[in-house]
């Protein structure tokens, strides 16, 4: 059975940093993509991060760039979303997907991903 949980979340000052994880099982992260998505309450839900499968490329929301870093461990078939600078805008939460495929490149379209965790709460303090 696939299964993403996410962990990391919590509340952070303005300016502060945290490291998400996304632990998959039942699947190879070779085979699959994983994508970061976001969703503040009233907002429709945002991608801002995916790794491809195969190569392991990764690709961010323009918003995202310079602040967001994917990265993922094999051995531990865990994938990584850290989050520097942190921002009061940035108060959501935050899930990851997997979807079978994208070798080179990944979507960050979330009907594109047919597998979901259940998400993990950031919220930023101004």
């Amino acid at each position: 059975q696939l299964q993403l949980v996410e962990s990391g979340g919590g509340l952070v000052q303005n300016g502060g940093s945290l490291r998400l994880s996304c632990a998959a099982s039942g699947f190879t992260l070779d085979d699959y993509a994983i994508g970061w998505f976001r969703q503040a309450p009233g907002k429709e839900r945002e991608g801002v991060s995916c790794i491809s499968s195969s190569e392991g490329n990764p690709y961010y929301a323009n918003s995202v760039k310079g602040r967001f870093t994917i990265s993922r461990d094999n051995a531990k078939n865990t994938v990584y979303l850290q989050i520097d600078g942190l921002k009061p805008e940035d108060t959501a939460v935050y899930s990851c997907a997997a979807d079978w495929g994208y070798s080179r490149s990944c979507p960050l379209a979330a009907a594109l991903y047919n597998y979901w965790g259940q998400g993990t709460q950031v919220t930023v303090s101004s």
